[in-house]
């Protein structure tokens, strides 16, 4: 890992940005109160949402939202449909002050951009959206969990509606080779579920049978996490759960209609092999070897 390149380039950004400055964008505010700001937006924000979409120590976003509570910018009230939940609003003062920092970060970006040349403009905003990409991707966090959770059951009804939407004759779990809680539930098998900012993104279960190869079920991305990379690290991680549980090999079976699925399996080492189940909504069987 080159981590010289990674603490130069944050090292330059910090400081073309000015978040080393006392005054974020001249406005007397640190670039954390400005960020609070902005996040809790024209519509205001749940705290605890807050909280995660900035990766913030609950502590730390209390004292910034009371700093800005004391300036007149933002009001903090309990919900109306649940007293539990604290909503951060704008007050009309926070709103104005939204629209200067929305000005004086364009104004930021047109420095940064107009000493360049329109080639350099170009180099320069593609980087950009590949390293937000790649930062983004850095940030999904990936770990075993119990099946039955809220979140856990929302990526794999996920799952099935998009199947449902992109099968030939649609979809009904029922009929498909069973992959349900019990079966992915240590020591039977296992389900990884993919998080970004506390939100449910992805997942894949793992079948375990013993000295047998094990199998990959319900792989799934949200279409909002796709292009980073995060099918490629389940799959991985799913291989690494196989091995660590004794699997030789690991199989799958997939549709015609999941090309992108199909993509993915041959291009990490798995090898069309015939059909080893019954599945009635299956094209293609893979398998790869684990040793």
């Amino acid at each position: 890992m080159e981590i010289g390149g990674v603490r130069r380039f944050n090292r330059v950004v910090t400081q073309r940005v000015g978040a080393l400055q006392e005054a974020y964008l001249a406005r007397g505010r640190s670039l954390g109160l400005d960020r609070v700001l902005w996040e809790i937006g024209l519509d205001g924000c749940d705290v605890r949402s807050l909280r995660a979409r900035l990766d913030l120590d609950s502590g730390y976003l209390s004292r910034l939202l009371r700093s800005l509570e004391s300036s007149g910018l933002v009001r903090v009230e309990r919900s109306g449909g649940d007293g539990r939940v604290r909503i951060a609003r704008l007050t009309k003062a926070g709103v104005a002050e939204r629209e200067v920092l929305d000005r004086r970060s364009d104004e930021l970006a047109v420095s940064i951009l107009e000493p360049l040349s329109e080639r350099q403009q170009e180099r320069l905003v593609a980087a950009m959206d590949e390293v937000s990409r790649l930062l983004t991707a850095s940030m999904v966090r990936v770990g075993v969990v119990d099946p039955r959770r809220p979140d856990a059951q929302y990526c794999v009804q996920s799952y099935f509606a998009e199947l449902g939407r992109r099968f030939d004759a649609g979809f009904d779990h029922t009929r498909s080779i069973s992959a349900d809680n019990a079966e992915l539930t240590l020591p039977a098998g296992l389900l990884l579920m993919a998080t970004l900012h506390t939100e449910p993104v992805g997942c894949g279960g793992l079948k375990l049978h013993g000295a047998e190869p094990a199998e990959i079920k319900r792989m799934w991305v949200s279409p909002e996490a796709r292009g980073l990379g995060l099918g490629r690290r389940l799959l991985t991680e799913l291989e690494r759960e196989a091995i660590a549980h004794g699997a030789p090999a690991v199989r799958l079976e997939t549709n015609r209609n999941l090309t992108e699925a199909i993509a993915l399996y041959r291009a990490a080492g798995y090898r069309e092999v015939p059909a080893f189940n019954t599945e009635p909504y299956a094209h293609h069987w893979f398998e790869k070897s684990l040793r």
